[in-house]
């Protein structure tokens, strides 16, 4: 905090008597019609006008300091380039000033008479290949400026290039109506302050609080300070205020400095400013690339997800871009898959292709690139995690697990690598809350099984208490239980891993340890025959079961059909599905099967209805007729009653 502006202000004295007569020129392009487009169409933000404002100021700074490397006399006195920003709410002026390179008379028409010519693209033209430039520099497309229009009804921008004299000074003015003002005047010190004089609905921007906020989230890492003119209330009663002109941006950008440099407390610090996360996260990644493209890296891996996280799947989240440290946006999509969406960090790129606005990212092979190379880092991360700390990988798990299994379907190139990250219950260790990976359910099942037996279910308890995994809990057999809505869904694209086949125990036919399936052509047994034809279409048919050993009956799918609870998932959302119809399988030695048999013809139907909704509730799902179900269950009760 600093109690005077390094320059003085020349607003106050910008009517001064011009030491040459000012002349009227008009602007070298349809500029009305180009203005027009800009304030009402190419900026979808207008805040954005001081990002890129603060942009130009940066770039003039930059561009000094490179010439001050053969001309140190250049720098100003005491060698600090800065950014001032100061609001007069009385006047409704926002001025913008930097102490950079500044401008002649001939750069002003060039630059700012003429719509979209950068002067910053030539400068990194000429100054392409020089030892010790820093080409940390924006505005390739020359409209910036322009987006002061955006807010301002009068645009004046006084400058005097560095190292020349103080009457060789330039005032440029324009109220965006096709001409411009221009001559000379005498400027104290070298640099460039552009004056805003605010439209009435735009008081907003010379209030402080707002300039704070904006200069935060679009330039804090700007690498000059930027200073705010604040009034200070006097600390005593009667006092007078005192002005204060206080450092409003981190000044650096923690991405761009060596790893070496950096503490664990450095990133935590900065992962905290960037996400406003009160939690540590549980890792990051930090990478530089130079060569054809030159970006940097910066990713994170929370630890607790937001509270509206799952609700907010097609909101914009992830990385941060910037372009030369200036921040772009917020979300950058395109350089994250959306299966990778609680990922957060930073990508900084010094060539990435932005719209005219610089407010979105064009598509092409430099953004594929830099989006493979940025999901190939995370899955790392993530595998390193899952190897080096098992504890906190299971922390991540447990909140995005469901997240990350988009991504076996999404992302088919990395579907392996992704798939050895998935974690699921098991039947072997349910009981413990633990969870395996598909490549310790192999080791432990060994060589000779060839399959990797699944159930998925609408829950936990309902998957472990299913019947399906009566034969497999005898025989030994691991059963991964498949609990989360997205599961059915990850299963009709994820259907092998490491050479084997990932089976349902709830669909198709069984065949375990060498043992047949059952022989369609045999007859079908008279009771059910007899069931058949009582459910009618409620069932495809009705068959012995060979996976049953404790319960009297289970539902059964064909080997594509879509598991019943996400089919009615899907049907209580309006969609239409085609019709499928499960299989009925019945224990023939379990007592309810024997009673049925011997049941008397006006029971038969009763007790069939009742094996076959017994089925569908120990899925989960539930009865079309549950009142029907009620008044089967009470005449039966009543009917046995009445034999004994």
């Amino acid at each position: 905090t600093r109690d005077k502006p390094y320059f003085k202000s020349s607003h106050n004295v910008r009517t001064q008597t011009m030491t040459q007569k000012t002349e009227t020129r008009a602007f070298q392009a349809e500029v009305q019609e180009v203005l027009n487009l800009m304030t009402h169409s190419l900026y979808s933000n207008k805040e954005i006008f001081l990002r890129e404002l603060i942009s130009n100021a940066s770039d003039a700074c930059d561009k000094l300091r490179f010439e001050a490397l053969a001309n140190d006399s250049l720098l100003p006195q005491g060698g600090e380039l800065q950014i001032e920003i100061e609001a007069d709410e009385e006047k409704r002026l926002l001025i913008i000033r930097d102490n950079g390179i500044g401008m002649t008379e001939a750069e002003v028409i060039e630059n700012i008479g003429t719509i979209a010519r950068s002067g910053t693209k030539r400068f990194l033209e000429r100054a392409q290949g020089e030892d010790g430039f820093d080409q940390n520099l924006i505005g390739q497309f020359g409209v910036g400026f322009y987006s002061a229009f955006i807010v301002a009804d009068n645009v004046t921008l006084l400058t005097r290039r560095a190292g020349s004299a103080a009457e060789a000074g330039v005032r440029w003015s324009s109220s965006g109506d096709g001409s411009y003002e221009i001559g000379a005047m005498d400027l104290p010190r070298a640099g460039t302050e552009i004056i805003l004089h605010l439209k009435e609905e735009e008081s907003e921007f010379l209030q402080s609080w707002t300039l704070r906020g904006l200069i935060s989230r679009y330039s804090d890492h700007i690498g000059f300070p930027i200073r705010l003119k604040e009034l200070v209330p006097a600390d005593e009663e009667g006092g007078e205020p005192t002005i204060s002109w206080a450092a409003v941006n981190q000044a650096s950008a923690l991405w761009t400095l060596p790893k070496s440099e950096l503490s664990d407390e450095q990133y935590t610090g900065f992962y905290t400013h960037l996400t406003h996360d009160h939690q540590a996260p549980l890792s990051w990644a930090h990478n530089t690339v130079e060569g054809a493209q030159n970006y940097t890296s910066l990713l994170y891996l929370p630890a607790a997800a937001p509270m509206d996280f799952m609700l907010q799947r097609d909101e914009r989240q992830g990385l941060k871009l910037y372009v030369k440290r200036v921040f772009i946006m917020d979300a950058a999509e395109q350089l994250l898959p959306h299966y990778l969406r609680f990922m957060r960090g930073v990508v900084d790129s010094d060539d990435l292709p932005l719209n005219v606005s610089r407010e979105l990212l064009q598509e092409n092979e430099a953004v594929r690139k830099i989006r493979a190379a940025v999901t190939r880092r995370s899955l790392d991360l993530l595998t390193k995690l899952a190897k080096s700390e098992p504890e906190k990988y299971a922390q991540f798990w447990a909140q995005f697990g469901t997240v990350l299994k988009e991504g076996v379907v999404e992302d088919m190139g990395n579907q392996e690598k992704v798939a050895k990250l998935l974690r699921f219950t098991s039947t072997q260790d349910v009981d413990a809350g633990q969870v395996t990976s598909l490549e310790d359910y192999l080791e432990r099942a060994g060589e000779e099984q060839d399959t990797i037996w699944v159930i998925t279910a609408d829950s936990l308890t309902a998957a472990r208490h299913s019947p399906h995994l009566e034969l497999f809990k005898k025989k030994d057999i691991e059963v991964l239980l498949l609990h989360d809505r997205i599961d059915e869904w990850m299963l009709g694209y994820f259907q092998e891993f490491q050479g084997k086949k990932i089976r349902s125990v709830a669909k198709g036919d069984l065949a375990l340890d060498g043992e047949e399936a059952a022989d369609e052509a045999q007859e079908k047994p008279e009771l059910l025959a007899r069931m058949e034809q009582v459910l009618g279409d409620g069932v495809q048919e009705v068959r012995a079961s060979q996976r049953l050993t404790d319960s009297a009956s289970c539902l059964v799918l064909n080997e594509q059909d879509m598991a019943l609870h996400l089919r009615r998932m899907l049907e209580q959302a309006g969609q239409e599905l085609p019709d499928s119809k499960p299989v009925l399988e019945v224990n023939l030695s379990h007592p309810l099967l024997a009673r049925l048999e011997s049941a008397a013809d006006s029971d038969f139907a009763d007790w069939t209805h009742i094996v076959h909704e017994q089925a569908v509730l120990a899925e989960g799902g539930q009865l079309e007729d549950p009142a029907a179900f009620v008044r089967r269950v009470n005449r039966l009760i009543l009917n046995v009653a009445s034999e004994s």
